[in-house]
């Protein structure tokens, strides 16, 4: 990379980190939002001014705009661990016992939290705050490392400009603010476009760590496995004689390419990782490749929001929708210019669309890196990039501005 690309990357990045915040302080601070919130069946009751009442994680009011929901969990873990009982408890219907929700959540994230809030603690900080600034922190710098490394994913069939109006992209799309909350979009990020980054320079080594430790922030690091076995196979020219191919280099490489599985599974087995299953089966309604279970979802959102959620449930799965289709479309249209990083985006796709749940897609898309190259591509044209633009600010600042005040955004 060029230092006069970095350097833009960097203060267009820079911009973004003051810009979100700030705004959400500027437009909670002039206007009021009237709870509660009627985006989803449940969030009536969960988005009351009394709703967070006892939730200690989520009243500190230093950063308190940047953290909502999930969030709750990650300070938690950062400051308390996983055993923490302040996390609250959820009851297991078929066993009858009680698990602690932090277990709901993987752990290199609010770990990777808790180095970072050790030193800010030195400015008289208490532990929640300290912790919630190191949360953002945490994200934004992951989201950094991610954008450089998407720009240099697009380099080979972009020109500099179009690779920079992928980075632009990727900070406007609607729910790109996840990216500066205590959310782990901005780290995963990181971890899983640096793999692919390095992937296709041929830095297996250091991919494969990346993609280990993606693995250890949200389930969808596991797919990962699938752009480096992609990488790996394409190392072979098929139309050649294979036999001299298969070095021991080349076996190495494979193993390599399975480091995200391998820690999955290691995560998935351990007595977090069990924690994990089991609240999401019962808490969350999420499991691996829920297929019908999604199917019954999509159709039991879509009639709440045409018969009882109106306005609210309306606009928020259109959003939700929306988001999965230009995620398809963008990575179908990207298969047979960039495989690999196109057949991440749709296990990406495939497993949240089916993880049991029709909420938080657009969030979910945030990691699809096709979008962003696809969005990239049709910005070449200066009325889609304006249009685009102006459109997608908008909606980024509803969305930022409603989870400020703790209204469900996904």
């Amino acid at each position: 990379m060029n230092k006069t690309a970095l350097r833009n990357i960097i203060f267009i990045w820079l911009a973004w980190v003051i810009i979100i915040p700030s705004y959400q302080w500027i437009v909670t601070t002039r206007l009021s939002i009237k709870h509660p919130d009627l985006a989803v069946a449940w969030s009536k009751t969960e988005t009351l001014p009394s709703s967070n009442n006892g939730k200690i994680y989520l009243l500190e009011p230093f950063m308190n705009r940047q953290v909502a929901w999930d969030s709750e969990y990650y300070v938690g873990i950062a400051v308390g661990g996983y055993n923490d009982p302040a996390a609250g408890t959820a009851f297991n219907p078929k066993t009858g016992q009680a698990v602690i929700k932090n277990y709901s959540f993987f752990p290199l994230y609010p770990y990777v939290m808790r180095i970072f809030a050790l030193p800010l603690k030195l400015f008289k900080l208490n532990p929640i705050a300290a912790a919630s600034l190191a949360g953002v922190i945490v994200a934004v710098l992951g989201t950094l490392v991610g954008l450089i490394a998407l720009w240099d994913i697009t380099r080979p069939y972009f020109d500099e400009e179009t690779s920079e109006r992928a980075i632009f992209y990727a900070l406007i799309f609607p729910t790109s603010f996840f990216f500066a909350m205590v959310y782990t979009e901005g780290l995963f990020i990181g971890l899983a476009f640096s793999t692919l980054a390095l992937s296709k320079r041929g830095h297996w080594a250091w991919a494969s760590v990346l993609a280990f430790f993606a693995a250890w922030t949200r389930a969808q690091g596991a797919a990962l496995v699938v752009p480096l076995i992609t990488f790996w196979l394409m190392q072979i020219n098929w139309r050649e004689s294979i036999k001299p191919q298969l070095t021991w280099q080349w076996f190495l490489r494979s193993a390599l390419a399975l480091l995200p599985i391998a820690a999955y599974l290691i995560w998935r087995y351990s007595a977090l990782g069990k924690g994990w299953a089991e609240l999401q089966e019962f808490l969350f309604g999420r499991g691996l490749l829920s297929v019908g279970r999604s199917i019954g979802d999509f159709f039991n959102v879509v009639k709440y929001a045409s018969t009882q959620g109106g306005g609210d449930a309306q606009i928020y799965f259109a959003i939700e929708f929306g988001s999965i289709l230009l995620a398809l479309v963008a990575s179908l249209w990207l298969i047979r210019r960039d495989p690999a990083v196109a057949l991440f985006s749709l296990t990406v796709i495939l497993l949240s669309v089916f993880s049991g749940s029709a909420q938080s897609m657009a969030r979910y898309m945030l990691v699809v890196p096709a979008l962003y190259i696809f969005l990239a591509q049709l910005g070449k044209n200066k009325t889609f990039d304006r249009a685009w633009t102006v459109f997608s600010i908008l909606l980024l600042g509803m969305e930022a501005a409603l989870f400020a005040v703790d209204m469900w955004v996904g």
